[in-house]
């Protein structure tokens, strides 16, 4: 079985959000999404680095004071 592409899984996972909201308005969206989504990045990447946080942080494209904050923030440190 192919996996689907990670775009068409979070359309389809938002689809059912808003089904589930069954007309109540949502709140704070993008920070929910963004939190959802970047703590198993972080996990994954971390796990395939063994634990680099450089070259995670090079990976991801960001700098890796950046990256320890986030680590923090999601208590995986």
């Amino acid at each position: 079985m192919t996996p689907k592409p990670i775009d068409q899984s979070v359309r389809e996972n938002l689809e059912l959000y808003f089904r589930d909201l069954d007309g109540e308005e949502p709140h704070s969206m993008h920070e929910m999404l963004i939190k959802l989504v970047e703590k198993p990045l972080l996990e994954i990447v971390m796990q395939h680095t063994g634990g680099n946080q450089s070259k995670a942080a090079e990976w991801l494209g960001i700098n890796r004071n950046t990256l320890r904050r986030k680590l923090t923030e999601h208590q995986m440190l």
